[in-house]
C-alpha cells in the first residue's frame, strides 16, 4: 500500500512540475561538464534549488512578490497563458531553474536561449500608459531578486535547521544565482544579502498591488484540478504569505496574523512538503548531475 502511494506521489508531482518527462539526458552527460555556471554539489545554489519544500513556497512567494511591479504584472496578464495552463507555465519555470542549476552547459544555454526569445515578443502598454518590455534588464533585475530572495526564504525557513545556510553562505547563493539573471539581460544584480534588501527598499515606492495583481494572487491561491491538489495548494500558499516582507502583504490585502503563520501554516506546510519528499525520493535529477560532475574526477 505504502509502496503505491510512494509511486503515485510521484507521479502527480512529477507531471504536475515537470510535465511527466524530467529528460534526464539534460543533466547526465556529457562527462565532465561542469554546467554553465560551474555549480557543484554543496554549493548555496545546489542546496536551495534543490529543496522540494523551500523551493515550492519559496516559488508561489516569488509569484506573489513579482506580481506588484506593475510593468512585470502587465506582461505576465497580457501575454502569459497562465489562467488557461498554469501547470504549462510552471513546468517552464521549473525547468529553467533545473536546467541552469543541475543540467549540462548546452541544455543550460538552450533553455537561456528560449527565455530570452520569448522575452523579445513581449512587450505593451501598461494599464497606467507606460510601455513595457520583457527584455528590459531593469525588468529582469526585478524578476530575479524578487524570485532568489523567495527561493532563499523558503530554504531557511523550511530547510531542517543543521542544513540551513550561515550568513556568508546566504551572501554566496546571490553570488552564484547572480549569472543566471545576467545571462538573461539583467543587470547591477543583488549579489548578497544585504544588497537584495536595499534594492528592494529602492524599489518599494514603485511596488503596489494593480487589480491584475491582485486577480493573479487570488487565482494562484484557489489554483488545483482536483481536491487534493487544490488542498495542497492552499497549505503551501498559505506558508509562502508568511515568506513575504510586511509591506508585499499589506499591498496584497492578505491579512494572516503571525501566530497562524508560525503556528498553524508552518507546521502544515512542513509536514506536506516532508510527505512530497518521501513519495518523490531522492532526486533524480540531482543524481544524473552528480554522475555527469564525476565524470571530471574520475577523468
Amino acid at each position: 500500500m505504502l509502496v503505491g502511494l510512494r509511486e503515485r506521489i510521484a507521479a502527480e508531482l512529477t507531471a504536475t512540475t515537470h510535465g511527466g518527462d524530467l529528460k534526464l539526458e539534460r543533466y547526465a552527460g556529457p562527462p565532465g561538464d561542469p554546467g554553465l555556471f560551474g555549480i557543484a554539489p554543496g554549493d548555496p545554489v545546489w542546496r536551495v534549488h534543490g529543496h522540494a519544500t523551500g523551493m515550492l513556497t519559496g516559488g508561489f512567494a516569488a509569484l506573489m512578490l513579482q506580481s506588484l511591479h506593475p510593468l512585470a504584472m502587465a506582461g505576465v496578464d497580457q501575454h502569459s497563458d497562465f489562467r488557461a495552463d498554469p501547470v504549462g507555465r510552471l513546468n517552464g519555470t521549473v525547468r529553467f531553474i533545473t536546467t541552469t542549476t543541475f543540467g549540462s552547459s548546452a541544455a543550460a544555454r538552450e533553455v537561456i536561449d528560449l527565455v530570452r526569445r520569448i522575452h523579445t515578443r513581449v512587450h505593451g502598454t501598461a494599464p497606467d500608459g507606460r510601455p513595457y518590455r520583457a527584455d528590459d534588464p531593469d525588468l529582469l533585475t526585478w524578476v530575479h531578486t524578487a524570485e532568489v530572495r523567495s527561493f532563499l526564504a523558503g530554504h531557511q525557513t523550511y530547510a531542517p535547521r543543521p542544513l540551513r545556510l550561515t550568513p556568508a553562505e546566504c551572501d554566496a547563493y546571490y553570488r552564484q544565482a547572480a549569472p543566471m539573471a545576467e545571462a538573461l539581460g539583467a543587470r547591477n544584480v543583488p549579489r548578497a544579502s544585504l544588497e537584495a534588501e536595499h534594492y528592494l527598499a529602492r524599489l518599494r515606492p514603485q511596488l503596489h498591488a494593480t487589480p491584475a495583481a491582485l486577480d493573479s494572487v487570488l487565482f494562484l491561491r484557489r489554483f488545483g484540478r482536483t481536491r487534493r491538489e487544490r488542498l495542497v495548494v492552499g497549505l503551501l500558499t498559505n506558508a509562502s504569505v508568511g515568506l513575504l516582507p510586511d509591506w508585499a502583504r499589506t499591498e496584497l490585502g492578505i491579512h494572516r496574523p503571525a501566530p497562524v503563520r508560525t503556528g498553524w501554516d508552518r507546521p502544515l506546510a512542513t509536514a506536506v512538503g516532508r510527505t512530497l519528499q518521501w513519495g518523490l525520493g531522492p532526486s533524480r535529477i540531482q543524481a544524473a548531475a552528480r554522475g555527469r560532475l564525476a565524470g571530471a574526477r574520475q577523468g
